[in-house]
């Protein structure tokens, strides 16, 4: 089994740590990490450290020793997913497995269709409950660098975000509407891909114009078709594969 992830503000070069506070709790007395096990340190930005159990102090202690610190690179490919919001804790879900996938990046998007509405205060606890998500979900599949969850963005700052992507696309049911597959577009060898999810209800004829001149083109993933929560993880599956990320 590969080493469990902790967070921290900033990643120690060594050659000890202490790591206490609710990681150092969540290893000493959940995970119950004993003396010679390992572990990964990172700051969730690409930064880590592979180290090692040297003691355990109380029940939010834990000293290690550190062996090095690494930095993963930018992927060439950077894939950030416009998720429509959707109904209860169902944003939760979509985050969470588009973040054990590899999603890059993941902007919370009020599409007109959309029952859920962000406002206010509940608007914030929303979008923490997502970059909280995508945290712990980010450790959970012993990720180093994990996904942004930007602010929510209204349609015509969606349209912006395209514009300025390597390549933009709507994921789109209709066969006639879509008639390129995700599966088989030409994708760029660097760069940015922005993937727009719509909601429950679909993506309205004003929103595809917008995103169109933006320069976004509807693509397909298959015959069946899924809920806004499971659109982006299975996207994102593909557009991975395509890439070489998942070779």
């Amino acid at each position: 089994m590969t080493a469990p992830v902790f967070v921290v503000e900033e990643v120690p070069a060594g050659p000890e740590f202490v790591l206490d506070g609710p990681e150092g709790r969540h290893a000493v007395s959940v995970k119950r990490l004993e003396p010679g096990e390992e572990l990964v340190l990172t700051d969730g930005r690409g930064r880590w450290a592979d180290a090692v159990v040297k003691a355990a102090e109380g029940k939010d202690r834990l000293v290690v020793s550190v062996s090095g610190v690494a930095q993963e690179p930018e992927p060439a490919v950077r894939i950030t997913v416009v998720q429509a919001l959707p109904k209860g804790d169902r944003g939760e879900v979509a985050v969470e497995t588009m973040t054990e996938t590899g999603v890059d990046a993941i902007v919370p998007w009020q599409a007109s269709r959309c029952i859920t509405q962000w406002r206010g205060e509940r608007g914030a606890k929303s979008l923490a409950k997502w970059r909280a998500t995508a945290r712990e979900s980010g450790k959970q599949s012993r990720r180093v660098r994990f996904p942004e969850v930007a602010e929510a963005l209204s349609t015509k700052q969606v349209a912006a975000l395209l514009a300025e992507a390597d390549l933009a696309m709507v994921l789109h049911e209709d066969r006639e509407a879509a008639s390129e597959a995700l599966a088989t577009a030409e994708l760029p060898e660097s760069g940015s891909v922005v993937l727009v999810v719509g909601p429950e209800g679909g993506v309205s004829p004003e929103e595809l114009a917008a995103f169109a001149q933006a320069g976004a083109r509807p693509y397909r993933l298959g015959r069946s078709v899924l809920r806004t929560s499971t659109a982006g993880t299975a996207a994102t599956a593909v557009l991975l594969a395509r890439t070489g990320r998942w070779a």
